[in-house]
């Protein structure tokens, strides 16, 4: 996945938990950390301080955890990417393929729905992270686990799980 599609996916992330958009600022910084560059080197092909692109990563990666529901640093963006859209990562010469089936917070708080032009971004992010749900319930179906204990793994009701039908 390149750059572009995974600041998209992102986006749509950040946008069904927040309402919000990122900013170009914010959006420099994901594709920045995800190349493994410095703080002061963002800064410099942004045009800003170094210390503001610090003041604002630590806050998107606040909020990026927040998003994703699990700890997100500097130094497992890329990781924690994978886990939540099941992404292969690639930017320039280095790549990441996962094979990891995601991360599943199917108890999450679901966003309030609007109406506005973004609606049918939102939609899409609950189909395809629906569908990842799915998949994780029949991966672990296939590892022999019952319903009882993948309910009890991924917090929630069983009656919710048995709605999942396996193929």
């Amino acid at each position: 996945m390149q750059a572009q599609e995974v600041l998209q996916f992102i986006e749509k992330a950040v946008y069904a938990k927040t309402g919000k958009h990122l900013n170009d600022l914010q959006r420099e910084i994901i594709e920045g950390t995800l190349k493994r560059q410095k703080y002061d080197d963002i800064a410099e092909n942004c045009g800003c301080s170094a210390g503001h692109v610090k003041d604002v990563g630590y806050e998107l990666l606040q909020m990026l955890s927040d998003v994703f529901d699990e700890p997100v640093n500097k130094h497992n963006l890329k990781s924690v990417l994978e886990r939540q859209g099941n992404l292969n990562i690639s930017l320039g010469d280095r790549s990441v393929n996962s094979n990891i089936i995601g991360c599943v917070n199917m108890g999450s708080e679901q966003p309030t729905a609007t109406h506005n032009e973004n609606q049918p971004e939102t939609s899409e992010f609950q189909r395809v992270k629906n569908k990842t749900n799915i998949e994780i319930i029949d991966k672990l179906r296939q590892f022999g686990l019952s319903d009882e204990q993948i309910a009890e793994a991924l917090n929630i009701p069983l009656e919710q799980l048995k709605q999942v039908d396996s193929d």
